[in-house]
């Protein structure tokens, strides 16, 4: 997965629509995100990990915080995702819940958390739990396993590195597709084991 743009709005310290054109950046598969603290570099990582899986980058934030403590009430919240995957461009547009101004009348209501994948083909995914499944098929990985292999953020990285040889083996056969050398491994252990056939 490379993403290739983003734009966020209300979202974290940035108050209003942002837009990252992160495919200026040239053909390469690795990006460093650098500046100074609280220049907003997590957030971005939070964009991506939020807009695909509906989950924060790292463990010490929560999806309830995302938004924006310096955006208008009438900014909307969301994160705008377009990336790239074996060859077929996808995009994501996913909200946190929040509270905003009624349409009609005084005060607030809460905007409930949505999401929208649409795929190469046309075909569209509407619903925030509809669209982290979809993510995850798509992927063959899960928000946790994301963390850890495809951004190296926040110490993620590390605990996949101290998690144990099972896990570890898990991730990697989903990342790199040989769930059938397992699977092979196994049906010769099974032939291993039956008793020589006596003539």
């Amino acid at each position: 997965m490379k993403p290739l743009e983003i734009t966020v709005s209300a979202f974290g310290p940035y108050a209003k629509s942002v837009q990252i054109p992160l495919s200026k950046l040239g053909e390469q598969g690795i990006f460093l995100i650098t500046g100074d603290t609280g220049a907003g570099k997590t957030t971005l990582f939070d964009a991506i990990c939020f807009a695909l899986f509906g989950e924060v980058s790292g463990s010490n934030r929560e999806v309830d915080s995302l938004r924006s403590d310096f955006a208008s009430p009438s900014t909307k919240t969301f994160v705008d995702l377009t990336f790239s995957h074996r060859g077929e461009t996808y995009r994501i547009l996913r909200n946190p819940a929040y509270l905003r101004l009624k349409k009609s009348g005084e005060g607030t209501t809460k905007e409930t958390a949505d999401a929208t994948l649409w795929y190469p083909d046309g075909n569209v995914v509407s619903g925030a739990e509809k669209v982290k499944k979809a993510a995850e098929t798509l992927l063959g990985i899960d928000a946790k396993q994301f963390k850890q292999i495809a951004m190296i953020a926040q110490g993620e990285f590390l605990k996949l590195l101290y998690a144990d040889s099972v896990e570890r083996g898990a991730i990697f056969r989903r990342v790199f597709h040989t769930d059938f050398y397992l699977a092979f491994q196994k049906k010769l252990k099974e032939i291993g084991k039956r008793k020589p056939l006596s003539l």
